[in-house]
C-alpha cells in the first residue's frame, strides 16, 4: 500500500524573492519520534503511518527535503515591545511549503527550530525541547477549545544539545497553520518603502484569506475590516479562557486571524486582569487585562502600512481606516460580552445580566478566585451534576462571597425562561474542566527534559484535548496548583 505524503502547492514560493530567503533545514544528529497527531494528519490528508515511518521521519526533522517542497524562510520586521525592529524573519523555522486538504483548504507546514537560516541574527536556529513541548501542548488545547490556532503536527527529538542558561535536549515541532502572514510581513515592506510588495502580498492575503474583499471597491480597506473583525473574536476568546499570550509583538499577529507563538503564554490561575506571566515583560505590556487594547495598538499599524497602497482620495481612506481601528473595541467587546455571558448560561444579555457579570469578577478579583474552577462550579451547579460539584469541592473552596452572588444569578436564569439542558449545554461549551495549567505543563516538561520521561507530556496532551468530557479518574488535572506548585514566569526559549 502507498502511503499519502503531503503533496505541495506552494504559493507563497512563486512571490518575489525579497519576500523570502531559499532555505533548507539543517540535518540533526540522532532524530527520535516523541509524538505524531493523528488527527491533525487524517485532517491534512496526510498519512500517519509516513509519518512514523523511517522517510517520515528524516522529513519532520529536517534530514530530507520532501519531493515538491521548496523551503523557504519568510521576510517579516516588527513592533516588538512597542519598538520597531526593521528586520526579522524566520530565524529558527522553514517553510516547507503549503498543503491543500482533501477538503480543499490550504495549509503552511513549517518546521520550527529547523536551525540557521539568513534572518537568525547570531542565533543557534534551534528550539530547546521545553518550548517545542509547550506549543504542542497549549496549541492543541486551544484547537480543542475552538480557538483559531496554528496546530501542532509533530515533535521530533534531535538528539542534540541547545545551549541556553544551560544545555538542554533539543526539538523541532511541525507546526501547522493558514499561513504564517503577519502584521509585521505588512510591516516589513512598508519600511522599505517597497509598495509594489505590499500590493502583491496584499493581493496574496486577498485571495487566501479574504477573497470576498476583491469584490470590494476598495479591497485593501476591505481586508483591512476582514483582519480587525477576525482579531476581535479572537482576543475576546483569550480573554474567555482566561488565555494570556506573552509576547503579543506585531510579528506574533497573523492576519489569517489565528494564534501563534506560544512561548512564554500560560493560563490564569488565579483571576487578576494584571497577571502578566512572560520573564522578558517587565513591565505588563502584555497582561491579561491589557491584551485588547495591544491588539488594537497593533491594528492600527497594519491600517498604517495599508494606506499608502489603498488608490483613489487619501481622506476618504483615512477617514475609513479609522472607523475601523476605532470600531475594534465595539466589535471585541460584543464577543467578549456574547462569550462570557455564556459561561454564566445566560444566552440573552440585558443590563441585569451585565451588572451581574461584572460583580462576579469583582468578587473573583477581590477573593483571588481561581478562573477555570469558578466556572467550573457554576455550570455544575446550573446543571444539577451533583457529582462534578462534590468532586471540586473535595479540594477547591469557592469564594466566600458567592453565596451571596448565587441567588441573582439563579434568579436571573429562571426569569430567561431557557430550556434548563439548553442552558446548561451552553455552559459546558463554555466551560473547560481541563486547560493546560501552568504547573501541569511544566511538570511534563521537567520530566521530559530532565529525565527523558515523555509520559506526562502525552497524558496532558490527551486531557486538554477533550476539555469538556468530565472524568472523575482526572481529578489531578482539575486542581489548581499547590503553594509550591505556582508557575510565577515563563519563559520563551530562543
Amino acid at each position: 500500500m502507498t502511503l499519502s505524503r503531503p503533496a505541495f502547492d506552494n504559493s507563497y514560493a512563486r512571490l518575489p524573492e525579497r519576500f523570502w530567503s531559499a532555505q533548507e533545514p539543517v540535518p540533526v544528529a540522532q532524530p527520535a519520534l516523541i509524538r505524531i497527531n493523528h488527527g491533525l494528519a487524517s485532517m491534512l490528508g496526510i498519512s500517519a503511518e509516513w509519518l512514523e515511518s523511517p522517510e517520515g521521519l528524516e522529513v519532520l526533522a529536517g534530514n530530507r527535503v520532501p519531493e515538491g517542497s521548496e523551503p523557504i524562510a519568510q521576510a517579516y520586521a516588527g513592533h516588538q515591545f512597542g519598538g520597531w525592529n526593521p528586520q526579522l524573519g524566520d530565524g529558527r523555522a522553514v517553510l516547507l511549503g503549503e498543503i491543500v486538504t482533501p477538503q480543499g483548504q490550504r495549509y503552511d507546514i513549517q518546521l520550527k527550530g529547523a536551525g540557521r537560516t539568513v534572518w537568525s541574527r547570531g542565533g543557534d536556529g534551534r528550539s530547546p525541547l521545553g518550548p517545542v513541548l509547550r506549543e504542542y501542548i497549549v496549541s492543541e488545547a486551544m484547537a480543542a477549545l475552538g480557538v483559531p490556532t496554528t496546530r501542532s503536527l509533530a515533535a521530533v527529538a534531535t538528539g542534540e544539545s541547545v545551549l541556553r542558561e544551560r544545555p538542554l535536549p533539543g526539538a523541532i515541532l511541525t507546526r501547522v497553520a493558514s499561513s504564517h502572514i503577519r502584521v509585521g510581513t505588512f510591516e516589513y515592506f512598508a519600511g522599505k518603502q517597497d509598495y509594489d510588495a505590499q500590493r502583491l502580498l496584499a493581493d496574496h492575503v486577498i485571495a487566501r484569506h479574504y477573497p470576498e474583499a476583491a469584490r470590494s471597491e476598495q479591497p485593501y480597506l476591505a481586508l483591512l475590516e476582514g483582519v480587525i473583525a477576525r482579531q476581535a473574536r479572537l482576543i475576546a476568546q483569550w480573554q474567555q479562557l482566561g488565555f494570556i499570550h506573552g509576547v503579543m509583538n506585531t510579528d506574533n499577529m497573523l492576519v489569517s486571524g489565528e494564534t501563534i507563538d506560544y512561548g512564554p503564554c500560560a493560563f490564569l490561575d488565579e483571576y487578576s486582569p494584571a497577571t502578566v506571566f512572560s520573564s522578558i515583560d517587565s513591565f505588563g505590556r502584555y497582561a491579561y487585562g491589557n491584551q485588547p487594547a495591544i491588539a488594537q495598538w497593533n491594528l492600527a499599524w497594519l491600517a498604517r502600512v495599508l494606506l499608502p497602497i489603498v488608490p483613489g482620495e487619501e481622506d476618504p481612506a483615512v477617514h475609513r481606516a479609522q472607523q475601523a481601528i476605532e470600531g475594534f473595541i465595539e466589535q471585541y467587546e460584543a464577543a467578549w460580552r456574547e462569550l462570557m455571558h455564556h459561561k454564566l448560561g445566560i444566552a440573552q444579555p440585558d443590563a441585569s445580566s451585565d451588572t451581574l457579570l461584572e460583580a462576579l469578577l469583582e468578587l473573583m478579583t477581590r477573593e483571588r478566585a481561581d478562573f477555570t474552577l469558578t466556572f467550573s462550579y457554576l455550570t455544575a451547579l446550573a446543571g444539577g451534576d451533583t457529582i462534578l460539584q462534590a468532586d471540586i469541592e473535595s479540594f477547591w473552596t469557592p469564594p466566600p462571597s458567592l453565596a451571596n452572588w448565587l441567588p441573582g444569578w439563579q434568579a436571573r436564569l429562571q426569569q430567561a425562561g431557557q430550556d434548563a439542558s439548553a442552558r446548561h449545554q451552553l455552559m459546558r461549551r463554555a466551560n473547560p474542566l481541563y486547560i493546560p495549567r501552568n504547573h501541569l505543563v511544566e511538570e511534563a516538561i521537567a520530566a521530559a527534559t530532565d529525565h527523558h520521561d515523555f509520559s506526562l507530556f502525552h497524558q496532558l496532551v490527551e486531557r486538554v484535548t477533550a476539555p469538556f468530557d468530565f472524568d472523575p479518574a482526572a481529578r489531578h488535572y482539575l486542581q489548581p496548583p499547590r503553594p509550591e506548585q505556582v508557575v510565577k514566569q515563563t519563559f520563551c526559549g530562543t
